[in-house]
């Protein structure tokens, strides 16, 4: 009798216990996948087929005139683009960078220090995740009024650098570190400080990178802090520029420098996910296991 081999979910070659699987994940991956194809042919649409009945998903003539008249208005403007470009990545740089490091030094906290209030603490961060941007706009336009950030780089960043969802998140990945390894590393000498980075950060990676993912698309294509907090064209993000610049034209003309400009704000954040997807499905994949 041959023996037992068991269940592999990862076999190394096709089985037909696959196909089921199969017939589950394309119709997912097609729903979830062509809106992406779909940004990418629609900026090279020519005028003829942006307004064509039925509409076309594939472009078959293909062409770069969105993308140059794009351009071309955007040199018509009195500041260049390479200004906007320079201001949403120091915004983003700054933002992400800052969220993530007080997001996992908030996890620890939570999950690993023993202090006054550290439930109540985790509990407002949750009540936190239900409001939209949107229900706190007006609070958030108060206080920054009131600190005189109006007209500064701080207003675009201060503001976005708390995130509850990944301060959540990250605590979850901070409570499966066991407690005897901080416990040994206290009794070889090691400080607060060196519990964090030498050993809590190494393993929240996948978490790390899903934070990162999540900070960086809030931050990308905002708009709110140029629209409200900005009066100064030389301080706004490229996103707030992109949209004004094809609203601008919203006309017939206008539609095809609205489809280019939204590939050029997609296509960071595409990026931004492709090199850290691994982590992600990591986190994704971990997040079931305690």
């Amino acid at each position: 009798m041959a023996a037992y081999k068991g269940h592999r979910m990862n076999p190394d070659k096709f089985e037909k216990g696959q196909i089921k699987l199969y017939l589950f994940v394309i119709p997912l991956v097609l729903i979830t996948g062509l809106p992406i194809i779909f940004i990418f042919f629609h900026a090279f649409k020519p005028m003829e087929e942006l307004f064509a009945f039925p509409p076309k998903f594939i472009t078959t003539n293909p062409t770069l005139d969105n993308f140059r008249k794009l351009f071309k208005a955007s040199r018509s403007a009195g500041i260049p683009l390479s200004k906007y470009v320079f201001n949403t990545l120091l915004i983003t740089v700054s933002v992400v960078f800052s969220s993530v490091v007080l997001s996992s030094a908030a996890a620890y906290a939570m999950s690993k220090l023993k202090f006054i209030g550290r439930d109540l603490s985790f509990k407002i961060n949750q009540l936190a995740i239900m409001f939209v941007p949107v229900a706190v706009m007006i609070p958030r336009y108060l206080v920054v009024e009131v600190l005189g950030l109006t007209d500064t780089y701080w207003s675009q960043i201060l503001p976005l650098i708390p995130l509850p969802v990944a301060v959540f998140l990250l605590k979850q990945f901070v409570d499966t570190v066991p407690d005897s390894l901080i416990e040994a590393a206290y009794m070889d000498g090691a400080t607060e400080l060196h519990v964090f980075t030498k050993i809590i950060i190494p393993m929240i990676k996948p978490a790390l990178a899903t934070a990162v993912v999540l900070v960086f698309q809030q931050v990308w294509g905002a708009l709110e802090a140029s629209n409200y907090y900005i009066n100064d064209e030389g301080l706004k993000s490229l996103a707030f520029y992109m949209n004004t610049l094809s609203n601008a034209s919203n006309g017939v003309a206008g539609q095809g420098m609205q489809a280019a400009a939204s590939l050029i704000l997609f296509i960071p954040n595409l990026i931004v996910f492709c090199i850290l997807q691994k982590n992600v499905m990591n986190t994704m994949a971990h997040s079931g296991i305690k």
